[in-house]
């Protein structure tokens, strides 16, 4: 029996929303593990990447499956072609969150470094970030899309801020390298996913509005 297709539209959001979970659970119990120096927190995270690579070849395999199939048009054509995208962003955050557990462990295998300066509060706004982005997707919203894209700004600052700080806490002597440029490059990547949340935002907007807002804000 063929399935109905807005069924299929149906589960492919779903799968999309698994995806996006897993990628918001495995950024937070890494700097969770971080900020309590609990490694046991990220045991679960290299099986959890397995899966999001597993979301990420069923959403893309569907989504092409059924543009081949139904020749959708219209507001059906914007979903699938947004699906396709935001499935590929999901699966890079997917790639930072390991990197992010990396960085991490790597810390917790020294001394405690008291030093995490806004990492934590950095952290909390791009899980937000990507909340509400998939959020703005499920309810079609696009103000939640719009204040995505104004949080990315937050982000940047906040990642230059603790790159400054780190630096001239290494500077003062008050910092050892090793462990402050990790700390710099767990930055540097939730940056990236704050980037790629940014893109699902804009991916939302196209499919609300069917307008390209791509290196610029609405207004």
């Amino acid at each position: 029996m063929i399935r109905p297709f807005v069924t299929e539209l149906g589960d492919l959001q779903n799968k999309i929303l698994e995806m996006g979970g897993l990628v918001e659970t495995s950024v937070h119990n890494t700097i969770r593990a971080l900020v309590e120096r609990n490694e046991s927190l990220m045991h679960g995270i290299w099986e959890t990447e397995t899966r999001i690579n597993q979301l990420d070849i069923e959403i893309d395999g569907a989504a092409t499956r059924l543009l081949a199939l139904h020749q959708p048009v219209a507001k059906d054509l914007r979903f699938l072609t947004a699906a396709i995208k935001i499935n590929s962003d999901l699966e890079r955050m997917g790639d930072l969150a390991v990197n992010l557990a990396q960085r991490s462990i790597s810390l917790l295998s020294r001394p405690p470094f008291r030093h995490l300066v806004d990492i934590p509060h950095m952290s909390k706004t791009v899980e937000s970030m990507v909340r509400k982005s998939l959020d703005a997707f499920v309810q079609r919203d696009a103000a939640l899309a719009q204040s995505v894209l104004l949080t990315d700004d937050e982000v940047d600052e906040l990642k230059d801020s603790i790159y400054q700080e780190l630096l001239d806490l290494m500077g003062q002597g008050e910092a050892e390298a090793a462990p402050a440029f990790d700390l710099i490059f767990i930055a540097h990547n939730l940056e990236r996913v704050a980037d790629h949340a940014t893109n699902i935002a804009e991916d939302v907007l196209f499919l609300i509005k069917g307008v390209d807002v791509r290196h610029h804000h609405l207004t």
